[in-house]
């Protein structure tokens, strides 16, 4: 079942992507973008290179983050990082008030956007951005989604949060899984139950809006695109009962701070420049060439 969902959604997702392209991108920057694809691709090679790292790292470390939070909790006494009831106490029923809205055409709508418009929304910037001349964009959005990854497994690791489905069964739905139960097998590849604060859906797709943002002048119809899809899927984790809505709140502080992070870092510090350095501190590429 697995194998069919994937195929399911990647074909929707590459629909979606292709149909983007030719709107968004353009004939123009596809022709000259393939005539320079081999530079294109060596100037974000290091910056995928180390997104590929921590996302490979990150698969592995979550089969194991929900036992070491409770290692870590029960065994440092002067740490109680199980936001679960601050979260309760805080929001209430604030997600039970929001599904009593709930119908079908909602759900329909918010479900196709938690995991179709989603997995577009993270995937087609990274198109878009290669079609540049200038690598940076597509660096700086790279290095984001990076900082995402590691930051938020950092706050998995520290912090324990349940869902609200978990802590409120009798009162919040799970409308993606009761409407379209299929998508478990995709989404439990990834998600687990004391994994909820902060939101990755939220900051991932915050930080793509406000990368989006920052290349308006460039790509003038993405950025309100970008921004639908991205307050959509922040909308449908609270409506599908999958976050509280202070995950989201993380969730976009997060998404900001990997965003300013990433465009102080790219330019001034690259992965493939501090492994050189460290060589040739060791001897190993010959000596550092004189300074000016």
């Amino acid at each position: 079942m697995l194998g069919r969902v994937l195929l399911e959604v990647s074909i929707g997702v590459s629909i979606m992507i292709a149909v983007a392209t030719a709107v968004v991108v353009g004939r123009q920057r596809l022709v000259v973008t393939l005539r320079e694809f081999t530079d294109r691709l060596r100037d974000v090679a290091p910056t995928a290179a180390v997104l590929t790292v921590v996302l490979l790292f990150n698969g592995i470390a979550r089969q194991v983050v929900p036992e070491l939070s409770w290692i870590i909790n029960q065994n440092v006494g002067f740490v109680n990082l199980n936001l679960t009831w601050v979260i309760y106490d805080l929001e209430g029923e604030f997600l039970v008030w929001l599904q009593s809205f709930a119908n079908p055409t909602f759900t329909s709508y918010f479900s196709f956007i938690y995991i179709y418009g989603y997995i577009f929304l993270l995937v087609f910037p990274v198109v878009a951005y290669f079609a540049l001349p200038n690598s940076r964009p597509l660096r700086e959005l790279l290095a984001a989604y990076t900082l995402n990854y590691v930051l938020g497994l950092i706050c998995y690791v520290v912090i324990i949060a349940y869902g609200p489905r978990n802590m409120m069964p009798e009162l919040v739905q799970g409308l993606l899984f009761d409407t379209y139960p299929r998508y478990q097998y995709l989404t439990r590849q990834v998600n687990r139950n004391t994994n909820v604060f902060p939101s990755l859906h939220t900051s991932l797709s915050v930080t793509v809006a406000l990368l989006a943002y920052r290349s308006r002048a460039v790509y003038p119809r993405w950025h309100p695109v970008a921004f639908t899809l991205a307050v959509s899927v922040v909308l449908s984790t609270m409506y599908l009962g999958i976050h509280w809505a202070t995950d989201v709140v993380a969730g976009i502080v997060l998404a900001w701070l990997c965003v300013v992070l990433a465009s102080r870092l790219v330019g001034r510090w690259s992965p493939v420049g501090y492994l050189r350095d460290r060589f040739r501190d060791r001897g190993w590429l010959g000596s550092r060439p004189p300074e000016p």
